[in-house]
């Protein structure tokens, strides 16, 4: 998944993190406005997990929406 493409059309992909991640607040996704490393710690925040844990959900998710 290109990161940088997540960015541009971060509005789209607003919804599949929303899905996945259901405990991040509509506050929390426009601050993390496509940026990958910012999305990890805002799931580390609001899921109480480690960085590494936050990593590979990343990397599931990324795997799951390779498009």
């Amino acid at each position: 998944m290109n990161w940088d493409i997540v960015e541009g059309n971060w509005k789209q992909f607003k919804g599949k993190v929303k899905a996945q991640w259901g405990n991040l607040t509509d506050d929390q996704l426009d601050v993390i406005a496509g940026r990958r490393t910012e999305l990890a710690g805002k799931i580390q925040e609001a899921y109480g997990i480690t960085k590494d844990e936050a990593e590979r959900q990343i990397r599931d998710f990324e795997d799951q929406n390779k498009q």
